[in-house]
């Protein structure tokens, strides 16, 4: 086990607090896991009004207002307050112009580049007012809305020497968005025209916020080692494949698997579903299933196979596939609950179809949670055909729950899910690989026919309960890029006599 690190974590969103997606749930979960293996963390994300209103949540004054500096004109004022998760410290950087409108996980994230730069450098500054008391060994930054901050680390407090053998890990849980921006934005986060490079922040003639994570930190990682795989091919890399090679070549580029907080997602103990269960006794998963179908307006059948997807209704998560495959689908005995939100064209289409095959189809636009706990309790089978997924965390809370995933392997899903008809020892779902409706079709098959095997069928059950991929074993991977990060910062940080330069 790594040295016990003090860890600044980063986030624009955060569970429970803010949570848009799986970013959100790692950010809650991970901090947590890491404190309980001895590290010191602590928690910053933006101030939202949804949060600082909500009782329950006991926030309360920790700075009062300070300047923070944008440019060479500008400052602006934040104040930092403070709650927790658990034992762990949750600093919230308030400023009413960027967050204070924020009432909603659907209003968290804002226009523009304005926000993020001044939450990045906000950061910095508030790391600088926790000391003497606390100094961070590393700061975990997430996503492009960080992406600047190991560039204001690297580049405008690299005078210094308090900052110097601080180390930034930078992690990429979607290579999709990456916060583009004209190339007057470098003036407005007071950045040097010089950094506008290729080798830099400069990006198909756009300043490239995710890029600056990537460049300026330490280390970088992805949520699944495949996907740090993935992203350096052209098909998965968003134009940044190149980049992505040459920071594996230097040996910066890791792969580290998300995990999913096994005590809120635990079967046994879940009080949002109608009956709690565990591998042992079954009986409360199929009480779990007749309540589903109930509330669903499905007929009641213990016999009929019931597939779940929660999702963004979007075309990376497979939704074209399932489309397709709809038809023949839907000529066998099978019920279908959707749950999610997105491109109208997948709403109408969901919907409609509903509305032709009630005791077949339900659709549910939005995020329910309970309902979201319910399907993963009551189903049989999850499907999750993406075209890419950095890691996923569906595929291991179904798991968890005893139902069983039908999975395209790529990023995440490969990693976590191997075919049973492969391997009936480990085997804890059904995968396919080309992105073609008739291999998806070819799946549900495959996994209807383990279904209605009496012999098969409880052994793929045993090993789906079996998978762990509990937040505990994430923290582990997570220790040992921090004290790699750690170390790196440490050699090449100038000693402290400001003199010589070991």
């Amino acid at each position: 086990m790594p040295d016990k690190l003090r860890i600044l974590f980063v986030s624009a969103e955060v569970a429970p607090f803010a949570k848009v997606g799986g970013l959100a749930d790692v950010a809650g979960s991970l901090p947590q896991c890491l404190t309980e293996l001895g590290h010191d963390v602590r928690i910053v994300m933006p101030c939202y009004r949804m949060v600082e209103s909500n009782p329950a949540y006991g926030v309360k004054p920790l700075t009062p207002e300070f300047r923070v500096p944008i440019n060479d004109g500008l400052t602006r004022t934040a104040s930092v307050k403070l709650t927790s998760l658990g034992r762990v410290p949750v600093y919230l950087v308030a400023n009413d112009e960027f967050f204070g409108e924020s009432v909603d996980s659907k209003s968290i994230y804002r226009v523009g580049a304005d926000p993020y730069i001044f939450f990045s450098r906000a950061v910095l500054e508030l790391v600088r007012r926790l000391q003497p008391e606390w100094r961070p060994d590393v700061i975990h930054c997430n996503d492009w809305h960080t992406g600047l901050l190991p560039v204001y680390l690297r580049v405008l407090y690299a005078a210094d020497p308090w900052y110097d053998s601080i180390a930034a890990l930078f992690t990429i849980h979607n290579l999709a968005y990456q916060g583009e921006f004209d190339f007057p934005v470098l003036a407005a986060a007071g950045l040097r025209d010089d950094l506008y490079t290729i080798d830099k922040l400069e990006c198909y003639g756009k300043v490239n916020f995710l890029k600056g994570g990537i460049v300026f930190s330490d280390l970088v990682n992805t949520v699944s080692k495949t996907y740090s795989q993935e992203i350096q091919t052209p098909e998965y890399g968003c134009r940044l494949d190149g980049l992505l090679r040459y920071m594996a070549a230097l040996d910066k580029l890791y792969g580290a698997l998300n995990g999913i907080d096994t005590d809120e997602f635990n079967p046994a103990t879940d009080k949002r579903i109608w009956a709690n269960f565990t591998a042992d006794d079954l009986s409360g998963k199929r009480a779990n299933k007749a309540k589903l179908q109930k509330s669903l307006g499905f007929p009641v059948r213990a016999d009929v196979p019931l597939f779940g997807l929660i999702a963004r209704l979007v075309d990376q998560k497979g939704l074209d596939l399932i489309r397709a495959a709809c038809p023949a689908f839907f000529r066998r005995d099978v019920q279908f609950v959707v749950l999610g939100s997105g491109d109208p064209v997948y709403e109408t289409y969901f919907k409609k179809l509903a509305a032709r095959l009630p005791d077949k189809m339900s659709v549910n636009i939005g995020f329910d949670a309970a309902l979201a706990q319910r399907i993963y309790a009551g189903g049989d089978f999850f499907l999750m055909p993406s075209r890419f997924e950095p890691c996923g965390l569906g595929q291991m809370i179904s798991l968890r729950y005893g139902t069983i995933p039908i999975v395209r392997s790529t990023g995440g899903l490969a990693d976590t899910i191997v075919d049973f008809d492969a391997d009936p020892t480990a085997g804890n779902g059904f995968a396919f690989s080309a992105y073609e409706s008739k291999q998806l079709l070819a799946t549900i098959r495959r996994a209807l026919d383990a279904y209605r095997d009496p012999q098969r069928r409880p052994r793929l059950l045993a090993n789906a309960f079996a998978s762990d991929f509990s937040g505990y074993r994430s923290a582990q991977e997570y220790s040992q890029l921090y004290a790699e990060a750690a170390g790196r910062a440490r050699a090449k940080a100038p000693c402290a006599c400001g003199v010589c330069s070991s």
